[in-house]
């Protein structure tokens, strides 16, 4: 049977690359984006089917699973990628504004949960429901930390607090859902060149989507409640 996944803000970057890489598995990868024409667009590109969905906006994504639940009737696989820096030239973090803050949580964070709650319904009915949320090395307390961390410098609040905050949720999720076939997982692409950092990664967004997929396509044996890169766990 036919696997049928949602993957938000896959109009463009790594969220493309993910519908790319899945339809190359046989799964029915739904392009999600907020904008129609562009979402339109790169769905007709790699062949596969579109709807709109704005994370920040309840009505939409309610909307995006009654659509699927009509043409599907199941969703085997999320992927929570849509996501926004919230301005990146803004790396102290005294010079950091509240609203830049709540902008970001919006889609990075309260999107997810919205999007997540909602497609659970769809995701239960599968006989191997995964969860992919897209996270980021920036996420990390551990690394962060470090004295000799490698992001010493990159002390965005908005956005690398927002990818901790959705590790968090990452976890609370595969809690909740321990005792059913649904497995949740955080994965990180790496520093790749996408319209969120104007293309200065030195990763490719196809390289970005490797994890997504491999977790998005975990057996039974594989984990839930993991943090992962493509080296392996990254620490919380």
């Amino acid at each position: 049977m036919t696997k049928i996944a949602l993957i938000t803000g896959a109009n463009k970057g790594i969220g493309y690359e993910i519908a790319r890489l899945l339809a190359e598995q046989g799964v029915t990868a739904i392009v999600g984006a907020r904008d129609e024409e562009r979402g339109r667009a790169a769905a007709e590109r790699l062949g596969l089917p579109y709807v709109r969905v704005d994370v920040t906006d309840e009505d939409s994504v309610g909307a995006a699973a009654k659509w699927i639940e009509q043409e599907y009737g199941t969703l085997d696989i999320l992927v929570n990628n849509a996501a926004i820096s919230g301005g990146l030239d803004q790396v102290v973090p005294s010079t950091a504004s509240t609203q830049a803050l709540r902008d970001v949580y919006e889609t990075n964070v309260f999107g997810v949960v919205t999007v997540t709650n909602a497609m659970l319904p769809l995701l239960r009915r599968s006989p191997a429901g995964r969860i992919v949320n897209m996270s980021s090395e920036l996420g990390s307390l551990t690394m962060a930390a470090a004295p000799d961390s490698p992001f010493a410098e990159a002390t965005f609040l908005a956005y690398n607090s927002s990818k901790s905050a959705l590790n968090m949720i990452t976890v609370l999720y595969s809690r909740e859902l321990k005792d059913t076939p649904i497995k949740v997982n955080a994965a990180n692409p790496g520093y790749c060149a996408t319209d969120l950092n104007a293309h200065s990664g030195f990763r490719t967004a196809e390289q970005g989507a490797a994890i997504a997929v491999r977790l998005a396509m975990l057996d039974e044996s594989g984990p839930t409640g993991a943090y992962m890169e493509d080296a392996g766990v990254i620490p919380w």
